[in-house]
């Protein structure tokens, strides 16, 4: 079975499914609790970001949730998630980083785990600039920006919209630039039908369909994989914790986006991650395309890995990061 052999049933999202862009999955663990987020101030449109409590409010008013780890005098690593998780996704890269003198942050995307769900700004503009939000509200700078899937989109249009001044490098892992679905200038990328799928199966039951998906998604599928439920589990809850309509909407904007001059403008030193075995994020049109347009870009293909790499391969994943980042 082939991503091109997808039809919106239960039964094709466990054997192969569909090529989308999501995040790793991590242990779900709140830095803060319902009280700290009583405390936070009403969102007011139109002020400067500003970091309060757990959360930044970006200027149209949405709440951001950002968690830090490590020193904070430390040189700060940025990490983005993907569809439909949350900055937990990260967690295990988050703490060897931690642990190894950096300033480590994740954010929630709008509409997805902690922040808020605004029912609008579900492309990747938005994603961007809230980004941006957290960067300026927690002062960044000499950031090295990590996004894994649709967080990868994100980084790259944060850079295409606002430059590098607060960045020094980036990380693409199994991301989704330049661009998913099958165009006249993508004639080998992702059918459209695909994703019409996608928007199906999340619409009749999301819950059912994220479930399925971690199958193909981490390679549960594939011969002498070792299960974990455990990851099947936190996968599942944090998908849950997103809106519907964010979550639905976003298929458009990690599928349909055109990020070749983004990718063009990524003038620092990027690190493409992608696994060979990737049934989701399909590395000819994605890495390998992505690494052509990318002014200092330099590709690492993890042999046998899938899409869930950040998770299955963390400890390749880990000291590639380091490594990259020390160079």
């Amino acid at each position: 079975m082939t991503t091109h052999d997808f039809t919106p049933s239960r039964r094709t999202v466990l054997s192969g499914s569909a090529a989308l862009a999501v995040a790793g999955s991590g242990l779900l663990t709140a830095v803060a609790g319902p009280a700290a987020a009583e405390k936070t101030a009403t969102p007011t449109k139109g002020t400067k970001p500003m970091l309060q409590g757990s959360y930044v409010t970006t200027k149209d008013g949405v709440q951001i949730y950002v968690k830090q780890w490590g020193p904070q005098t430390g040189q700060p690593v940025v990490f983005s998630h993907g569809w439909p998780l949350t900055g937990d996704a990260f967690e295990d890269q988050m703490m060897f980083l931690a642990r190894h003198g950096y300033r480590t942050i994740a954010h929630d995307r709008r509409g997805h785990g902690r922040s808020s769900q605004p029912g609008f700004g579900n492309d990747l503009d938005h994603y961007a600039d809230d980004l941006a939000a957290v960067t300026e509200a927690l002062e960044l700078k000499n950031a090295v920006h990590v996004g894994h899937s649709t967080g990868g989109g994100e980084v790259a249009r944060y850079i295409g919209r606002h430059g590098v001044s607060r960045v020094a490098k980036a990380v693409l892992i199994g991301a989704i630039p330049p661009i998913m679905v099958k165009t006249d200038w993508n004639p080998d990328g992702v059918p459209m039908e695909v994703f019409d799928g996608i928007r199906a199966g999340v619409k009749a039951d999301r819950s059912q369909f994220f479930k399925d998906l971690t199958i193909p998604f981490y390679g549960y599928n594939r011969p002498g994989a070792k299960v974990s439920q455990g990851v099947i589990d936190s996968f599942w809850m944090q998908g849950m914790m997103g809106g519907l309509l964010a979550e639905y909407e976003c298929i458009k904007a990690f599928s349909e986006t055109d990020q070749r001059e983004d990718l063009k403008k990524m003038i620092v030193p990027t690190l493409v991650m992608h696994g060979d075995d990737d049934q989701i994020v399909p590395i000819a049109t994605s890495a390998k395309a992505a690494v052509a347009l990318l002014p200092k870009g330099t590709l690492k293909v993890v042999p046998g890995a899938p899409h869930g790499i950040c998770t299955t391969h963390k400890d390749i994943v880990n000291e590639e990061l380091l490594a990259f980042i020390r160079a």
